[in-house]
């Protein structure tokens, strides 16, 4: 009895021990993977800071310059021809003053960093999907074979629809607004920084809704049924990160800013669904065998 219970201990302590390094394992491919999307990071940062001038003046500055930037002209044009004099916006009655010793070099650090994360999320993406992809089964890896690439596309398409369409429009809002004539419009260039980086962050973040759809969807979190059902609170819900991400009064505004996400949003119903019928089906083929 007591042999059996010796060879027990030790067969228990060998799996505990291989336990042990299989998570150790786990820990040290995690760590290759973040030094490599760090070093992406670095890489593009590096790049950003040499060529600042050229992305501060052309990026940066574009949606503070009404008479060059793309979206102004073009919401000139649309206002010029249905005779809507309130969207063409010709000067932004502000100024930008950097009030710190070493602001402005902080902010070609924090918006090289910035432009660095950013330009690096296909990679970090990869490398997040590289790390999880032994774990999957077989049928899960083809299911999220284009995990990477559809990631990397909404997150691109919400970065330059927070750059061209939001941002422009809360910006020159922002800038003008004010309550009395007696006060003068004089922002730091890091506040404005600020708003310019979190509008476009934030959008970008947001259009990957359909990716946090089909996750809560895989893991049986969210189901078709249920977004259908609650589609009416969800309508409230996306009007009111609309009327966050754009805060202009105008309407018109607020319902571009909307209008993707009621998109996105109906093409996760489409997603949770396609999943949820699969799942009843693999449930009907199991209880039929």
């Amino acid at each position: 009895m007591s042999d059996n219970k010796l060879v027990n201990a030790i067969k228990n302590k060998g799996k505990n021990l291989e336990s042990e390094m299989s998570f150790f394992g786990h820990l040290e491919a995690l760590r290759w993977h973040l030094m490599r999307a760090a070093v992406s990071v670095i890489v593009f940062t590096v790049i950003a800071f040499w060529n600042f001038k050229w992305i501060y003046q052309t990026i940066i500055m574009g949606p503070f310059n009404p008479k060059t930037f793309w979206t102004f002209k073009v919401m000139c044009d649309i206002g010029t021809h249905f005779h809507i004099d309130d969207l063409c916006v010709t000067d932004i009655n502000a100024q930008l003053v950097s009030n710190e010793v070493g602001g402005q070099f902080m902010l070609q650090l924090n918006s090289s960093i910035l432009i660095g994360i950013i330009c690096s999320i296909p990679y970090i993406l990869w490398e997040l999907w590289r790390f999880i992809k032994p774990a999957l089964l077989e049928k899960e890896r083809k299911a999220a074979n284009g995990f990477v690439f559809y990631a990397t596309s909404l997150f691109v398409v919400g970065i330059l629809f927070g750059y061209y369409i939001l941002a422009p429009e809360s910006i020159a809002f922002l800038a003008s607004y004010s309550v009395s004539p007696d006060i003068h419009n004089m922002f730091t260039v890091a506040s404005y920084l600020s708003i310019l980086s979190t509008v476009t962050l934030i959008t970008g973040v947001t259009f990957e809704l359909p990716i946090f759809i089909y996750i809560l969807a895989s893991i049986g979190i969210l189901s078709g049924t249920f977004m259908r059902r609650t589609r009416r609170y969800a309508i409230i819900v996306i009007m009111i990160i609309g009327a966050i991400l754009s805060p202009s009064p105008d309407m018109l505004t607020t319902t571009v800013a909307t209008i993707p996400l009621f998109i996105l949003y109906e093409v996760g119903i489409l997603i949770a669904a396609r999943i949820e019928k699969k799942r009843l089906k693999k449930h009907d083929d199991l209880m039929a065998s």
